[in-house]
């Protein structure tokens, strides 16, 4: 093993041996995925108020509490769907909306807090809106994108949340993927894309046509943040000709790149803090092996680090904030704790707690998270995460593998209710940002294009042996468990690495590359093919497609199989999937099939939730606990 990475895994054991020695209480399923508590915090925009998410007969609703007085009461109460999401108003209004699953429709509503009367706005069927500003200069105003029109193309609308008038502002020639807009909530950049190439286009005020500046392949990114309030300049993350995306300044006239602002030489710049008030950036972050950020500004500097001196050993955040930047509110989290709610005051620097996500949790019970690192077996080197059970065992554990989903995602440091569930299981849990995965820089996300069913795959595995050859996991105890890519992970593990794995969990696993494809929903057209370059092309890679996709090879799986699925979930073909079990059971594979009514990719329902973890829980004691 070479010197640095025998290093990072004696100092891991070590760490892990430090755990208490005697065998972990065994945490109930429900602490774990109830709804949480108290959520979702923000304050109003004039400060005189928090609101939150609370749940109300299983279902999230609006609560709200007076600053002044300390007074809290509910003010939405739906039983049947949950809210969704919600965003102040300037004027004292919420702006909510419900995700109606049986009907795919989506609802926004407003609600008045003076009065707690709730207006329904608009009924959106088979439409999706997303909120892109709200507007100091007229707050009945909300400036937001629905793909009304055309069901593939999302144009700019102006509403009003007083009469729920809804006025075209910009229409989308059809080729706008992403509209930005300036402090005053005016649209003046936007990104386009022709499924390869992208083009940033830039206008200087609502009275001139939208011109490009900058045009790029798609593997080189300029992702504006902000304008600065100097000429016509913005801010950028930017990946142009460098491997590392970096914060730099764009001038808007000419395109071109003025400075760079902050780059981290080990890791992509991932996102930036910016106060629309004061308009300036507050701190760049990014993760390494655990969140990082770099401060732009003394101020926020100061106050970030007067918090921290009283959470210590807490992450951070600041979420939200009043117009005046005088109260905050401030999330904070470790591995360990899912996080607490704060309302900071600068005036006389003072915290005070608003609400734990859940209520009376013992970090002490739960597990650390270490990042480990390793070489792939064509020398790549690779991170990811390993969660060990408390105990003061920490070789030939039962181990199950989580590899994560998006492809092009990752995962990272912080509390994960399903690894810290199947750590007090006993469970060591191993987690891996293999080759593609965000953050590592340009190089490192194209070495996973065309790799699915490949280097990608391969890069699991071998971090599976690495667990085995550094017995750190008992080879006969081996689970693998996914959602979406990492679903058709734990069936590609289970068909083509035999004998590596007792069995597989799938949530809404990826089982045919072509209707996935194919089947996309209308507005992912114009990512059609760049798709097709990172993944394959359904005719032209059509082989290579066929060889990985899950459901054209029930005769390589042999393992026990749980898979859950929702029926309203978007990207699922549910005949297919159902084809798909119903083959694996004529070949007598062991395979338990949950489809859920009323439910998309992820369960919102409290109790199917706690009905899949506990069937997960007796799956793995079936499949792994009896094993020698």
């Amino acid at each position: 093993m070479p010197g640095r990475f025998r290093f990072v895994f004696l100092a891991l054991i070590a760490l892990l041996c430090a755990c208490k020695p005697n065998e972990a209480k065994r945490i109930p399923v429900s602490d774990f995925f109830k709804t949480p508590e108290k959520t979702f915090f923000k304050i109003s925009p004039d400060g005189k108020f928090v609101s939150y998410l609370k749940p109300y007969k299983d279902k999230q609703n609006i609560y709200i509490k007076s600053l002044a007085t300390g007074a809290e009461q509910m003010a939405t109460s739906y039983t049947d769907y949950s809210v969704k999401d919600y965003s102040w108003t300037y004027n004292n209004q919420i702006l909510f909306t419900q995700d109606i699953i049986a009907s795919d429709e989506y609802r926004v509503f407003t609600l008045d807090v003076a009065t707690l009367k709730v207006k329904n706005l608009l009924n959106l069927e088979k439409v999706r809106l997303r909120i892109l500003n709200r507007n100091r200069m007229l707050p009945d105003v909300f400036t937001v994108s629905l793909n009304k029109r055309d069901p593939g193309i999302f144009d700019v609308y102006r509403l009003n949340v007083n009469t729920g008038d809804l006025k075209l502002y910009i229409q989308n020639p059809g080729n706008i993927t992403r509209w930005y807009s300036d402090p005053n909530g005016d649209i003046r950049l936007a990104k386009a894309s022709d499924g390869v190439d992208e083009t940033i286009l830039y206008r200087p005020n609502e009275h001139t046509a939208f011109k490009p500046i900058i045009v790029n392949n798609f593997n080189d990114r300029v992702e504006p943040v902000a304008f600065t309030g100097e000429k016509n300049y913005f801010y950028a993350l930017s990946n142009v000709d460098r491997d590392k995306t970096a914060v730099v300044v764009i001038d808007a006239e000419s395109g071109k790149e003025v400075k760079v602002v902050y780059a981290s030489s080990t890791a992509d710049i991932m996102d930036l803090a910016y106060s629309k008030n004061k308009r300036r950036i507050e701190y760049a972050y990014w993760d390494e092996a655990k969140p990082q950020k770099h401060f732009l500004n003394d101020e926020v500097e100061k106050i970030y680090g007067s918090i921290a001196t009283r959470l210590k050993g807490d992450e951070v955040n600041i979420v939200d904030r009043d117009s005046a930047e005088t109260r905050f509110i401030v999330n904070t989290y470790t591995d360990k704790n899912p996080g607490s709610y704060y309302l900071y005051e600068k005036a006389g620097d003072k915290l005070t707690k608003l609400a734990d996500i859940y209520a009376g949790m013992d970090s002490n019970e739960f597990c650390s998270m270490q990042p480990i690192a390793y070489k792939a077996s064509d020398g790549l080197t690779l991170n990811g995460y390993l969660t060990l059970p408390n105990g003061n065992k920490t070789q030939n554990l039962p181990v199950v593998v989580m590899p994560h989903d998006n492809i092009w995602g990752r995962d990272t440091w912080g509390y994960d209710a399903e690894v810290q569930f199947l750590a007090n299981r006993g469970y060591a849990v191993f987690q891996v940002n293999y080759r593609g995965s965000a953050g590592y820089g340009k190089a490192f996300r194209k070495a996973g294009f065309k790799q699915v069913g490949g280097r990608i795959q391969q890069d699991i595995t071998d971090g599976t042996k690495w667990l085995i050859d550094n017995k750190i996991a008992n080879p006969k105890k081996i689970a693998i468990f996914g959602g979406g890519f990492g679903g058709f992970s734990a069936l590609h593990g289970v068909s083509f690495q035999k004998g590596m794995y007792n069995c597989a969990i799938v949530k809404y696993g990826l089982i045919n590359f072509f209707t996935y494809l194919k089947d996309a929903p209308p507005f992912f057209k114009p990512f059609q093919k760049m798709t097709y370059e990172m993944i394959g092309d359904p005719e032209k890679d059509a082989e290579q497609l066929r060889a990985i996709s899950p459901v054209f090879h029930t005769d390589k799986i042999k393992s026990p199989l749980l898979i859950f699925q929702g029926a309203k979930d978007p990207r699922a073909n549910i005949s297919e999937l159902n084809q798909f079990v119903r083959e694996l059971k004529k070949r007598n594979v062991p395979v338990i099939y949950h489809l859920k009514e009323n439910e998309r990719a992820f369960f919102r329902s409290e109790h199917n939730r706690m009905e899949m973890y506990a069937e997960i829980e007796q799956f793995l004691d079936a499949n792994m606990q009896g094993k020698q």
